[in-house]
């Protein structure tokens, strides 16, 4: 089992033998799980974070950063384009618990964005967690674009998993985020979704994507 730092979690503490008050010790900080939400797709740099986290105040991201860092949730790095915050192993961890709270809080989501910020990384998030319990085989590879932004949504044998790809997916579905988000959450059809967007490749990738959940799918050979 791997060593936690639990001195380097700050001063406030529930001060419960609980496994989820002491999850919240370190992680109920505000901020902390929108930054884990931030990495989960990969690296940043510090620059790129707080640009993402409109509102957070530059010594807040610094404070919680360096929280994370002593915590083992996050690691700096030495990459190309410079240093850069990426998750540990524990911090990708805190994807499932993630992933549960937004489907518990995906029906808060049906007033619309209104004012809020948004940005087409949080979806590597909430896709997967919308999708939950779909499958396919032989598995599927979609490429996801929405505002500028390309993604992968994968779903295999072990269910859907999004990340951002190292290479054009031969499928892609091009839509605004909010018809990507009715889409996973069945609220519209894939016609109406194509209708609102655009889509290039085989439609049976888009339709084995997007099936409902708990179905297993075994794509057609040949599209349309």
């Amino acid at each position: 089992m791997e060593n936690v730092n639990q001195k380097a979690k700050g001063p406030r503490t529930y001060g419960q033998f609980c496994a989820l008050a002491r999850s919240l010790d370190i992680v109920g900080d505000r901020w902390t799980l929108l930054i884990v939400r931030e990495l989960l797709p990969g690296p940043m740099r510090y620059t790129e974070l707080k640009i993402s986290l409109k509102g957070i105040a530059t010594n807040l991201l610094s404070e919680r950063l360096k929280t994370m860092e002593a915590n083992g949730i996050v690691e700096r790095r030495l990459e190309d384009a410079g240093v850069v915050y990426a998750l540990t192993p524990r911090g990708a961890g805190l994807r499932e618990p993630m992933e549960a709270l937004g489907r518990w809080g995906a029906p808060l989501l049906a007033t619309g964005q209104g004012d809020d910020a948004f940005q087409p990384r949080w979806l590597t998030l909430a896709l997967p967690a919308l999708l939950r319990g779909a499958t396919a085989s032989p598995p599927v590879e979609l490429g996801i674009e929405t505002d500028g932004f390309l993604m992968a949504l994968r779903v295999d044998e072990n269910g859907p998993s999004a990340f951002v790809p190292d290479r054009d997916p031969a499928s892609v579905f091009t839509a605004a985020p909010d018809v990507v988000v009715a889409l996973a959450a069945g609220a519209i059809s894939i016609e109406q979704a194509v209708a609102s967007g655009e889509f290039r490749g085989d439609s049976n990738v888009l339709r084995a994507a997007f099936v409902p959940v708990h179905a297993n799918v075994t794509p057609l050979t040949n599209g349309d």
